[in-house]
């Protein structure tokens, strides 16, 4: 069963209970600037600016113009059993250490793009490695943009393959595109997704009614 929330994640937490989830899967804003506000510097002189800060038809927003709060990180540790947080070699004075670490490399050849990510972990200890093609127009699976730093389903059915259980009630706090109520939706996981955002809230749950949609074809 797939619920979606339009509401802010803070409030949400506020009011569950310790543990109440088996698993969150989480993309927080990083707070680096990749809504292109903030450009990288390279030998003093602007080295990237992002065109993809704001996908086609969307609009722009300050997405990324600071991290989460420390009182978000342990909220989200509170109310999940397990973790699996994507930017947390940026909120590492905020997460307590931790020997398992996930590296999705994206398969990149060009110098332009990010080679890969990481996400935090506290289900086991080793490192974790998917290899899937993600940069710019070349993507390993086809799909419509509609967030700046969308992922693949392909990677969340791959995270719940490989760290959930049946049975597993899922959270995501930045529900994004949707891509992670997709790969539940697929793989039959009792989720939980909450995006503050109304515009990619109503473009991620069109998303995943297409989807729905599509699969009672065949």
């Amino acid at each position: 069963m797939i619920h979606l929330y339009n509401q802010d994640c803070m409030e949400a937490m506020a009011s569950m209970k310790d543990n109440e989830f088996d698993l969150a899967i989480v993309d927080p804003p990083y707070g680096i600037g990749w809504d292109g506000d903030n450009l990288e510097k390279h030998n003093n002189k602007p080295f990237w600016n992002w065109k993809g800060a704001k996908p086609k038809g969307y609009t722009k927003k300050n997405w990324d113009s600071s991290p989460p709060s420390k009182e978000y990180f342990e909220e989200l540790l509170r109310v999940s059993k397990f973790s699996i947080i994507w930017g947390g070699n940026y909120f590492t004075n905020h997460l307590p250490p931790s020997g398992h670490w996930i590296l999705w490399d994206k398969k990149v050849s060009m110098p332009t793009f990010s080679k890969g990510e990481l996400a935090w972990c506290n289900i086991k200890n080793s490192l974790d490695i998917f290899s899937f093609l993600w940069a710019g127009f070349c993507k390993g699976e086809s799909c419509d943009r509609i967030h700046p730093t969308q992922k693949p389903v392909a990677l969340y059915t791959w995270l719940l393959d490989k760290y959930a259980q049946k049975g597993w009630k899922i959270l995501d706090t930045h529900l994004g595109s949707g891509s992670s109520a997709i790969a539940a939706h697929d793989m039959g996981y009792e989720f939980h997704g909450y995006e503050l955002d109304e515009e990619y809230f109503e473009a991620a749950s069109k998303r995943l009614k297409e989807h729905q949609k599509q699969l009672q074809l065949f």
